[in-house]
C-alpha cells in the first residue's frame, strides 16, 4: 500500500524528503501568473538548465577572442567537443563510450543507421515496425524501402496493437517473428511509445529479432533520459534518439546515436563524411575514408558546438544525479500521479499507460472519459490555469513528471484543476 495522499501538506513533506529536490533550481520553469507553472511537457520539450546561457556565452566568447583558433586552443577546445559529451552520454544510454555519438538529428541519424543496416534482399525485403509509429519513423522506413525498389505495402510489416488502450505485448512481437522472421530484414521499435507511454523491453526485443536472423534498431526518443537503458547489454545493433525531450538540450538540439562495439570495425555500407574519417589521419586529406572506429565513424561533419554546449550542461546534471536514484524518483511521483487519478478522478479520467512500472517511464496518457471534445475542454483548461502537457490526437493528454525538475506538488496541482475542471 502506498502513503499517498492527496493534501497539499503531504505533498509539501514528500518534496521535502526527495534528495534530489536541490536539482529542480537548476532549471529555469516558466512561470504562469506569479509563479512557477506545473510543467509536464519534458516529453516534448525538456526545460532549460539555468547554466546552459553561460555555456553558451563562454563558447561564443572564445569565438570573439580566438576566431579559428578556437578550435584548439579555447577552454573547450570545438576540434574535440564531442568527446566533451560521450562518456556522460554513455552513461544515460548504458553504453560504452565508443558506442555512441552525438550528432545530427533524430531523422538523420535514423536514415545513416538504415544505409548500414537495412539492407534488403529478395528473401529478405521487410521491416517489423509498429502501427502508429511516430511519423518521422513512418517516412523513413517508407522511404528506405522504396530507395530500395520495393513495395511498402508488402515490406513494411505493422504490429497492431493486441492490448486494452493501444498497447502492444512481447508476445505480438514473437507471434509476427515467428509467421514473417524469415522475411524480415530490420526489427525498429521504440523505446517508449510516444503516444501510449508504454516502455519496451529492449533486450528481449533483440534477442528475439536476431533469433530471426533479423538487424534490430530502437528509436528511443521518448526513452533516453527517462528510463536507465542498458543498450550495450540489450545487444541491439543500433539505435537513435533525440536530445530536447528529457534530455534538455534545447529546441532541435543535437541527437545521438548507438553502434554496438560488433560492428564498430565492420566493413558496412555507409554515407560517409569527412570528420567519421580516422581521426589520426582525417587532415592528410586523403581520398579514401577510412571510418574510425566505433560510433564516431558515421559522423558526417564537425561537431556544431553551439547545440552541443547545452546538451554538455545537461549530461552533466544526469551525471551528478545518476540515472538509478532518477528512476527511483520516478516511479514514485509517476506513481503518485496515477495514485491522484485513479483515487481522486477515477469518474473522469483513464490511464491508458501501463499499470505495471516496468513498462512505463514518467509519462502518462490520460483520456478524459466522455470522448475527444471533452479531453479537448480539459486539456485548454490546464494549459489556462498553468498546468502545462500536451495533446496527441485522437484523444490523449500527456503529462510527464520529470524527476529532476517536476515536484509532488506539481502532480496534486494537476489532480486540483482537473477536479475544479470537471465541477465546471
Amino acid at each position: 500500500m502506498s502513503d499517498y495522499q492527496a493534501t497539499a501538506a503531504w505533498a509539501q513533506a514528500a518534496d521535502a524528503a526527495d534528495p534530489l529536490r536541490a536539482f529542480r533550481d537548476e532549471f529555469l520553469i516558466p512561470p504562469h501568473a506569479g509563479h512557477d507553472s506545473a510543467y509536464f511537457c519534458g516529453n516534448s520539450l525538456g526545460l532549460q538548465p539555468r547554466a546552459v546561457r553561460a555555456a553558451l556565452t563562454a563558447e561564443l566568447d572564445d569565438w570573439a577572442q580566438l576566431g579559428v583558433e578556437g578550435h584548439f586552443k579555447g577552454r573547450l577546445p570545438w576540434m574535440d567537443y564531442h568527446e566533451f559529451v560521450r562518456d556522460h552520454l554513455a552513461e544515460v544510454v548504458g553504453a560504452q563510450p565508443s558506442e555512441v555519438v552525438a550528432m545530427n538529428t533524430l531523422g538523420v541519424n535514423l536514415h545513416l543507421m538504415m544505409v548500414s543496416f537495412y539492407q534488403p534482399t529478395a528473401e529478405r525485403p521487410a521491416i517489423l515496425m509498429e502501427a502508429g509509429a511516430f511519423p518521422t519513423d513512418r517516412y523513413a522506413l517508407e522511404s528506405q524501402v522504396r530507395f530500395h525498389g520495393h513495395d511498402p505495402a508488402d515490406a513494411l510489416i505493422e504490429l497492431e496493437p493486441d492490448e486494452p488502450n493501444g498497447t502492444l505485448s512481447i508476445a505480438a512481437i514473437e507471434r509476427a517473428l515467428a509467421e514473417h522472421g524469415p522475411r524480415i530484414a530490420l526489427v525498429l521499435l521504440p523505446g517508449v511509445q510516444y503516444r501510449s507511454g508504454q516502455a519496451f523491453d529492449l533486450k528481449a526485443i533483440t534477442e528475439l529479432g536476431h533469433r530471426h536472423g533479423c538487424t534490430v534498431g530502437f528509436d528511443l526518443a521518448h526513452a533516453v533520459g527517462n528510463l536507465p537503458i542498458q543498450l550495450h547489454d540489450s545487444g541491439a545493433d543500433f539505435a537513435i534518439w533525440c536530445s530536447y525531450k528529457y534530455l534538455n538540450s534545447g529546441p532541435g538540439a543535437v541527437g545521438g546515436a548507438f553502434v554496438h562495439e560488433r560492428h564498430a570495425r565492420a566493413v558496412l555500407p555507409r554515407f560517409a563524411g569527412w570528420w567519421g574519417h580516422d581521426k589520426s589521419s582525417r587532415f592528410l586529406m586523403g581520398p579514401e575514408f577510412v571510418p574510425t572506429p566505433g560510433a564516431d565513424g558515421w559522423q558526417l561533419s564537425n561537431p556544431p558546438i553551439l547545440a552541443l554546449a547545452p546538451l554538455r550542461v545537461s549530461l552533466d546534471i544526469f551525471h551528478r544525479a545518476g540515472m538509478a536514484k532518477l528512476r527511483e524518483k520516478s516511479l514514485r511521483l509517476t506513481g503518485y500521479l496515477e495514485w491522484l487519478v485513479n483515487t481522486q478522478l477515477a469518474d473522469v479520467l483513464e490511464v491508458v499507460t501501463p499499470a505495471d512500472p516496468a513498462r512505463r517511464g514518467a509519462q502518462l496518457s490520460i483520456r478524459v472519459l466522455g470522448g475527444r471534445a471533452r479531453g479537448r475542454a480539459l486539456f485548454d483548461y490546464l494549459m489556462e490555469h498553468g498546468v502545462i502537457g500536451d495533446w496527441r490526437e485522437p484523444d490523449v493528454i500527456r503529462i510527464s513528471p520529470a524527476p529532476l525538475y517536476n515536484r509532488f506538488a506539481d502532480c496534486l496541482a494537476f489532480a486540483k484543476a482537473a477536479q475544479a475542471w470537471a465541477r465546471t
